[in-house]
């Protein structure tokens, strides 16, 4: 059976990006014959960086709206939160005595979080690729579902598990595959089209929020950063993401909401102007985000209802994980209650 497994942080401001690039596929992917879907809102990391305790939790909340807004069934997969399961912290401790400071001193992910400012930076910003190699090796699974940007990170899942099972002499732990799904896995920003469409960006305008309703989408779509020239068509000299990367962006964007095909979206649209085109891309964007930005609000009116949903997903986690951490610390040498 294949097992996947993914996660988001509650940060707040999910985004288009979010969506086209995991909380779509998640969704997706339930319905593929022999699989099992574990989807984990990953508060833990959230705080390796200062969080006001009282938005976490509805950030939290938030983002269990959007997997279920989105599509996902919590009947068919697991729905729940880290903290809730004690498990994967335990097997992250044990993972931190089984990674090598060599192997995070190369994770970009921290540079690039922790800036000039290394020294002041969390322990747990540092060690928190252990944290992610235990959330997902504590139910086995054989799958993940990343971005470019996370590639590292699971290798580095994969080495732990490698190490692990070579300094036990065991088999524990088997090699995780990644899951690289769809054109849009990495969805840039309205503003520059050469940055990843961020929570974290200071302006609202380079991201289109999952909250945001039917006037915002077209304002933001309108005001899209482009360039002077038609709409590329695929046959000019250069037309590509390289030298038109907020052109292409747009593109992409529309290709993927359509399930279509950046060719295709070239055949209707090029040589066209882009105001022309953004009026199509708004219409598209809204009559796709419309309905789940209209459920996650129905679900945070009955945060009730979203606590259950986590709370028995996290029930559901734990009968795999618990079986998982035993056998891990019997293997280790750790004696159980």
């Amino acid at each position: 059976m294949k097992r996947i497994f993914s996660g988001v942080q509650p940060t707040g401001n999910l985004h288009l990006g979010n969506y086209l690039g995991a909380i779509r596929n998640f969704a997706r992917l339930q319905h593929e014959p022999d699989t099992q879907c574990i989807y984990c809102v990953v508060d833990l990391h959230a705080i390796t960086v200062w969080q006001d305790p009282s938005v976490l939790a509805g950030n939290t909340r938030e983002a269990a709206a959007a997997f279920l807004a989105a599509g996902v069934d919590p009947a068919t997969s697991i729905i729940f939160n880290q903290s809730q399961v004690p498990e994967q912290s335990e097997l992250a401790w044990i993972f931190n005595c089984v990674a090598r400071l060599g192997w995070l001193n190369r994770m970009t992910q921290f540079k690039e979080k922790a800036g000039k400012h290394r020294e002041n930076a969390s322990v747990g910003l540092y060690v928190y690729p252990n944290l992610m190699a235990a959330d997902i090796l504590s139910y086995k699974a054989t799958h993940v579902p990343v971005g470019e940007d996370q590639k590292q990170h699971l290798e580095l899942t994969r080495d732990i598990a490698q190490k692990f099972n070579n300094d036990f002499k065991c088999e524990t732990f088997a090699l995780v595959e990644p899951l690289i799904l769809g054109l849009a896995a990495r969805v840039m920003s309205l503003r520059d089209g050469t940055k990843k469409m961020s929570k974290s960006d200071a302006s609202d305008a380079s991201r289109i929020n999952l909250t945001d309703d039917a006037d915002a989408i077209s304002r933001k779509i309108r005001r899209a950063r482009t360039d002077p020239e038609p709409v590329p068509d695929g046959t000019e000299a250069g037309g590509d993401r390289g030298t038109r990367p907020e052109a292409f962006n747009l593109l992409e964007i529309y290709a993927t909401l359509t399930d279509t095909t950046l060719v295709d979206v070239q055949r209707e649209f090029g040589g066209k102007q882009f105001s022309q085109f953004k009026e199509a891309l708004t219409e598209v964007a809204v009559s796709v985000m419309g309905p789940i930005t209209a459920e996650m609000q129905r679900l945070e009116k009955d945060p009730a209802q979203i606590d259950r949903v986590l709370a028995d997903g996290a029930r559901r986690a734990r009968e795999i994980a618990e079986p998982v951490l035993r056998e891990v610390r019997d293997v280790v040498g750790l004696l159980s209650p």
